[in-house]
């Protein structure tokens, strides 16, 4: 394995230097991850020599490009250990890819799509279950699917932590239960989900499961087949590689059926004056003009991360979250968000989220940049989380695979100077 040392070389913004020439420490990869100079190099190679239309020319640029894009697919289905390299759809984010399933459901209650997606429909009388730590992105499409479908929305409720609790589990989702949208691990806490009980019952009562994998996929080993959900989502720009690509993986027989929400050329079987079939999963929801050269990108990052070794980053990042919070823990009038005590490389993420007694979170933020440390303020569009723990907004440190040990050290070092900085000691 290549050392944390080394591969910090690969990344050119972290040579950098910033706020009056220093050293800048990102520690802001839950937003969004930094990209190696060989996902750089891959999207200018293909603008530069291949770029071309994919899927609809027959000439040599043409064929090059649809070469790279298909590539690309099957790389990131072997990171995710998809079954096929069909079940992984392109989108222009998770974002994306959430609300095209969301969509999709919303289209099948309305009749689109016919018998083929009856099992999709929903509509009064019926549940759709999320929890209570959702990023936005897994929660506002959801309560729309119920404003248009007439469905009611329920969540599941999470302890002092910020754990799922087990008996909420168990009394939320029940025969009503179409959906369950669940995170595989928490951008504010860094919680990670333990997948299987939800899973089991939602089987249990025929309802389809939705995992936001944004968190998990840059940082965990991540097997689809052996989560046994139904889709899930992630996005390019967490694992290293370009803005404005995501990824949806879901199972190829409901991709199949699931009615697609944008519509136009590259998603079509036969159009007619009076109707349109559609090609099969994955072309069907991947209408339009393509993020060709995103996708070629997206396809070295995961690349990269494999050789790295998905379990060799955990270990990393359990260690840079052990520092973080074992250090913020000792600091006095600082509140850590999620667990505390020891955590391991299953527990959480390198992430932490504190709150500063008497300092606003965007304060404490701009104290941490004049020091050249970059991280998260605000609420992480994830307000119900915040405000399940009694506040507004926090400050989130986010590491990555090139993220040191230092690094760490120094966001706890600084971050213990800012109640004496804002005269707040007392």
């Amino acid at each position: 394995m290549r050392s944390v040392t080394d591969i910090r070389a690969d990344f050119p913004i972290l040579s950098r230097t910033v706020r009056n020439g220093k050293p800048l420490v990102y520690l802001d990869s839950a937003a969004t991850s930094q990209r190696p100079v060989q996902v750089l190099d891959a999207v200018a190679d293909f603008e530069r020599a291949h770029n071309g239309a994919v899927q609809r020319g027959a000439h040599l640029i043409a064929e090059e490009a649809t070469e790279a894009f298909e590539g690309a697919r099957a790389t990131v289905a072997r990171l995710v250990n998809a079954g096929t390299p069909e079940e992984l759809v392109w989108t222009g984010n998770a974002t994306q890819s959430i609300n095209l399933v969301a969509g999709g459901i919303a289209n099948a209650s309305a009749g689109i799509g016919g018998s083929e997606s009856e099992r999709f429909r929903v509509g009064p009388g019926d549940t759709i279950v999320v929890t209570e730590t959702e990023h936005h992105a897994n929660l506002v499409p959801w309560q729309q699917l119920c404003a248009r479908t007439g469905a009611t929305l329920k969540w599941i409720e999470v302890d002092d932590e910020g754990r799922m609790r087990p008996e909420s589990i168990a009394s939320v989702i029940d025969q009503s239960t179409k959906v369950v949208a669940f995170t595989a691990a928490s951008n504010v806490t860094g919680i990670i989900t333990d997948v299987a009980p939800i899973v089991a019952k939602a089987r249990e009562v025929g309802a389809l499961t939705v995992l936001d994998a944004c968190q998990a996929v840059p940082h965990l080993p991540v097997d689809v087949q052996a989560l046994g959900v139904d889709f899930v989502a992630f996005s390019g720009h967490k694992m290293l590689g370009p803005t404005g690509i995501g990824t949806l993986w879901g199972r190829k027989d409901l991709l199949d059926v699931l009615p697609p929400v944008v519509f136009g050329g590259g998603s079509i079987k036969t159009v007619t004056m009076e109707a349109t079939t559609w090609l099969d999963a994955p072309h069907r929801f991947e209408s339009g003009s393509q993020p060709v050269a995103q996708a070629v990108g997206l396809g070295v990052a995961a690349d990269y991360l494999m050789a790295f070794g998905m379990d060799n980053i955990a270990r990393h990042e359990a260690r840079l979250a052990q520092i973080m919070r074992e250090g913020v823990s000792e600091l006095p009038g600082i509140r850590l968000l999620g667990p505390v005590g020891d955590v391991t490389q299953t527990d959480v993420l390198g992430i932490a989220s504190v709150v500063v007694d008497g300092v606003h979170a965007h304060d404490v933020g701009q104290i941490l940049d004049d020091a050249g440390i970059a991280v998260r303020v605000g609420h992480h569009c994830n307000q119900p989380l915040h405000r399940r723990f009694g506040v507004a907004s926090s400050t989130r440190a986010s590491a990555h695979l090139y993220t040191t040990e230092d690094e760490a050290r120094a966001f706890v070092d600084v971050l213990g100077t800012v109640r004496t900085f804002f005269g707040v000691n007392s």
